[in-house]
């Protein structure tokens, strides 16, 4: 008997996947009810029910809900809502990497493991990419400061040259004869 795999998943999930179901919201890496739903293939409001059945396992920087200016911005950003996803009487969770960690101990369904463990690499694999960016942006600050610093020594070059030039044209004998008084 074989071991299941990540590929032996009902909904089809890669990387890019769960990645697109992380959201940045209060400055946080955070995904919805209804993402984590979807992966972990229960009801919204089954998930919710078995985390306000284990409310003390989430505090609030594990999970938070949203509030209406985020709602309306991701309504916005999602143009069209899915088919099911209408009419919500309430707005959506948001679970931290750390709430989703701690969901793995309210579903204990072997989906709910699998994709624990497919989110938490996702949720790494960002981090990775934040910190790669971030050194990036960094080095691009150094180079234009570099660059700046260039651009000025170029333009006091440039101005002490244009003096020079104009010095030797007034210094340029005129043409024809000069009459001494």
């Amino acid at each position: 008997m074989s071991i299941p795999s990540e590929t032996s998943l009902v909904l089809p999930v890669t990387p890019a996947f769960v990645e697109r179901r992380i959201h940045f919201i209060r400055g946080q890496k955070v995904m919805l009810t209804i993402d984590l739903a979807e992966l972990y293939q229960v009801e919204p409001r089954a998930l919710i029910q078995a985390v306000k059945r284990n409310a003390e396992r989430f505090p609030d920087d594990f999970m938070f809900q949203l509030n209406l200016n985020e709602a309306v911005s991701l309504k916005s950003q999602f143009v069209i809502s899915k088919t099911g996803r209408g009419g919500r009487r309430h707005f959506q969770y948001a679970f931290t990497e750390l709430g989703v960690a701690m969901l793995s101990s309210v579903l204990k369904s072997e989906r709910a493991i699998q994709m624990n463990v497919f989110i938490m690499r996702a949720f790494m694999k960002l981090r990775e990419l934040l910190t790669t960016h971030k050194e990036l942006a960094d080095k691009i600050q150094e180079l234009e400061k570099e660059q700046k610093k260039q651009g000025n020594d170029v333009r006091d070059i440039t101005i002490a040259l244009n003096k020079l030039l104009e010095e030797k044209r007034n210094l340029r004998s005129a043409i024809g004869f000069e009459v001494n008084k």
